[in-house]
């Protein structure tokens, strides 16, 4: 009946599973986070009960319930067989998820079991009789969840791990989540213009507590690399390669660290290695392709560059970008990467054609638009030999407020074009007006004021710039 389903709805809102989280399948790649997930499961040396928790919600939202409850039973015989003695404590995530998918069914009274034993456990495990207290390995296994669905979701998994630790300061996985989280939190902060947080205390913390762990270790070596400590960063990158030399996540890591040090050829080696592992791993692919396109850069710089290699390694670095664009339409980075090889290969109709449609798309975070902005510019600028374009899309970058790295890359380029065409002795006045325009949008406002004066001195009936030197004067 309505009344019996409606109640029972009440109670599975109540329960902490993925289907309570709200993570939502928008914002994530469904079909790479099942492969990544699997991955995960093959190569992690120890069984993790929350690989198939959280493998079953994915299933769920592709559709496939009795595959999803496949995972369930999966992880039910991880948590018999690892932790007998905790079978209630370690298995509330799971009911709570065969609960809500026999929901989705219309197996209510399944649904209902699954809701009772959580609640009694829930009564027998917490002092408060409510259940709604959370474990703190609940806590956790909610914040992996979290940092699996990406940037949107990096503080709100920061919170679950700071919730967990609380109760248990020392435990090891607790740190290691937590450390992660605040090396991802950064990494994203970076590449949006925001200030870091401090992730290296937390990495060592974690390091420390759980020293096998050797994706911890990678993590510890890039972080040290940030901060100008190579060397103890290589340190702990080749510890980590000599205790898992088959593990490709740690191999990632290791590729990014030799790459960033300017060592391409081993970085190439590495990836390699572990493309044999994961073969159809998008990010090793787009990585490989980056590294390629490093040598060509390196090469062009030289007198003589072997100009047949050069073009080996610029259709090798194309043939991954587009291994990567085609299985990751969403990744923005890997559609602008190929348009720029096209455009380095002379095929310019291929690489407008990539960034025709990543342009026209609407779905575009702030700073993923202001690199795509920056990129078609020097496109425009440095392929097209159009200056104008290349100016007119630097601008767009720069009309988006959000601070980033795109957008200080955006608004240093224009500036540096502009300056150039002084310096020829170009005396038109469009280019003061832009000039203006740019120290506007960058909240210089003096700087604004001097340029469109200069510019209205050039074009005197000129509205445009005219309404701006009112505004910006008002302003003041």
């Amino acid at each position: 009946s309505t009344i019996y389903k409606n109640s029972l709805k009440t109670s599975l809102l109540q329960l902490q599973c993925h289907f309570t989280w709200t993570l939502l399948k928008q914002d994530v790649d469904l079909d790479h986070l099942e492969e990544t997930i699997v991955d995960h499961i093959k190569f992690f040396i120890e069984p993790n009960p929350a690989f198939y928790n959280l493998l079953s919600y994915i299933c769920h939202l592709k559709n496939s319930n009795e595959k999803a409850l496949r995972n369930l039973q999966k992880a039910e015989e991880i948590v018999q067989k690892c932790y007998p003695d905790e079978i209630a404590r370690r298995s509330l995530v799971t009911w709570g998820n065969y609960a809500w998918i026999y929901y989705h069914m219309e197996r209510y009274e399944e649904a209902q079991t699954y809701v009772s034993k959580v609640e009694n456990s829930c009564e027998k495990l917490s002092s408060t009789a409510d259940g709604k207290t959370k474990l703190p390995e609940v806590y956790a296994e909610q914040g992996w969840a979290l940092l699996s669905f990406g940037g949107n979701y990096f503080e709100r998994a920061k919170n679950c791990f700071e919730n967990a630790l609380k109760e248990e300061p020392n435990n090891p996985d607790f740190n290691a989540g937590y450390a992660t989280t605040l090396y991802r939190l950064e990494d994203f902060a970076f590449r949006c213009g925001k200030d870091r947080s401090p992730s290296i205390e937390a990495l060592k913390r974690a390091v420390e507590l759980k020293p096998e762990d050797t994706c911890l270790l990678a993590l510890l070596a890039l972080k040290l690399q940030d901060l100008k400590q190579v060397d103890e960063g290589e340190r702990y990158i080749e510890e980590a390669m000599q205790k898992t030399p088959d593990f490709p996540y740690c191999l990632r890591y290791a590729a990014k660290f030799y790459r960033r040090k300017g060592e391409l050829w081993k970085a190439v080696k590495i990836l390699e290695k572990a493309l044999a592992l994961t073969p159809n791993s998008g990010f090793l692919h787009h990585q490989l392709g980056v590294c390629y396109r490093g040598i060509v850069f390196q090469w062009k710089k030289t007198r003589n560059p072997p100009q047949d290699e050069v073009e080996r390694l610029i259709k090798l670095s194309i043939s991954h970008f587009k291994f990567v664009a085609n299985q990751k339409p969403k990744f923005v980075a890997a559609h602008t990467d190929l348009a720029n090889m096209y455009a380095l290969d002379k095929n310019y109709e291929e690489a407008e054609k990539i960034f025709q449609e990543v342009l026209q798309r609407n779905n575009l975070s702030c700073y993923e638009k202001q690199e795509l902005y920056f990129n078609y510019g020097n496109f425009q600028r440095y392929h097209m030999k159009s200056e104008s374009k290349a100016i007119e899309y630097y601008v767009e970058g720069l009309k988006i407020k959000n601070e980033s790295l795109g957008r200080s890359k955006c608004s240093e380029a224009v500036q540096s074009l502009l300056r150039q065409k002084f310096e020829r002795g170009s005396r038109d006045a469009t280019y003061f007006g832009t000039l203006g325009l740019v120290h506007k949008l960058n909240g210089q406002k003096q700087k604004a004021i001097e340029y469109y004066q200069k510019a209205i001195a050039l074009d005197h009936n000129n509205e445009e710039y005219q309404n701006a030197l009112f505004e910006l004067q008002l302003s003041i």
